[in-house]
């Protein structure tokens, strides 16, 4: 009984064995990722550049829109509604 007692660390669960140590786990992890990156298939720069110029479009696009949403509704918010109640 005692024997059991001292494997399980005294709290009657079974201990677990000591893992690897940090730094073992810590090259493990960094070897991991180099081989992860070598499989990435990097874009070319003319492809960054037309990705790059899509979103400033985009940006640009949205951007135009939501001006354009703003004056609609500042004119219909502020100016509509309290012309309506203006003349009683």
């Amino acid at each position: 009984m005692a024997d059991a007692v001292a494997r399980t660390g005294g709290s009657g669960t079974p201990s677990a064995p000591p893992g690897p140590g940090i730094i073992t786990r810590l090259v493990t992890f960094y070897h991991g990722v180099i081989a992860e990156m070598k499989k990435v298939t990097w874009p070319d720069r003319p492809q960054v550049q037309q990705a790059t110029i899509s979103i400033i479009f985009f940006v640009l696009a949205l951007g135009a829109l939501i001006s354009i949403l703003d004056l609609i509704l500042q004119g219909l918010l502020i100016k509509g509604i309290p012309s309506l109640f203006a003349g009683r």
